[in-house]
């Protein structure tokens, strides 16, 4: 698993170049059949990714949010960008994810901030870490002064929590920066105290690598 991480570190620095080249150019943003945004960075990436993963692990696919290659057991699942819509708009808090699933599991996590330079990896079962330095949720109550909560609306989610997001903001503060990957990497510090997600459908490549990343920051 070590040497799957520092391959996925290795990938997430490059994503990161990438991302902060493309950032304050005419970044080719267009609209997808779903109506979602796609850049060059995002098709740029997820062909970087597939190109090293078909040089190192062959025998490996990927599943990428633009573009996918072969079909294991162990799968490399990548949000180039995720955060497009405000990638697009020239607003930095876009961050690249990915996660190595084995037999659908999540074991190796990796987000890579690149306009704060955090790097967040999680190896399942051996903790959760920030640029090397180990992370931790927070244990605050929801009417503690000091919690921040994010919430993340998704036009074609199955659920609807509209009656969730009422009843939590009579107890604390609700905010959307623009990435749910970037505002899980939040709760793995302790930054935020929870994060509610409705994507679903097409929607695993976004909370594939902060899954293990927050699970391990609650340990």
């Amino acid at each position: 698993m070590e040497e799957y991480l520092e391959f996925a570190k290795d990938i997430a620095y490059q994503a990161g170049k990438i991302m902060i080249k493309y950032f304050n150019q005419n970044n080719g943003a267009s609209y997808k059949g779903d109506k979602t945004i796609v850049t060059i960075a995002d098709t740029e990436i997820n062909s970087y990714l597939i190109k090293r993963v078909k040089e190192k692990y062959p025998e490996h696919s990927v599943d990428g949010e633009e573009e996918q290659f072969g079909k294991s057991n162990f799968v490399w699942v990548c949000d180039p960008v995720d955060g497009t819509a405000m990638y697009a708009r020239h607003i930095p808090v876009a961050v690249f994810s990915l996660a190595l699933v084995i037999d659908g599991v999540p074991n190796v996590g990796v987000v890579y901030d690149p306009f704060t330079d955090s790097l967040y990896t999680a190896i399942k079962g051996k903790g959760a870490y920030k640029n090397n330095e180990k992370i931790s949720v927070n244990d605050y109550t929801l009417d503690d002064i000091r919690t921040v909560c994010h919430c993340d609306m998704w036009s074609k989610a199955k659920y609807n929590v509209c009656k969730v997001f009422e009843e939590l903001r009579k107890k604390t503060r609700l905010n959307d920066i623009g990435s749910i990957t970037r505002a899980s990497c939040l709760v793995a510090t302790g930054d935020y105290s929870l994060t509610i997600f409705t994507g679903t459908e097409h929607k695993h490549c976004d909370i594939a690598a902060v899954k293990v990343i927050v699970e391990e920051a609650g340990r």
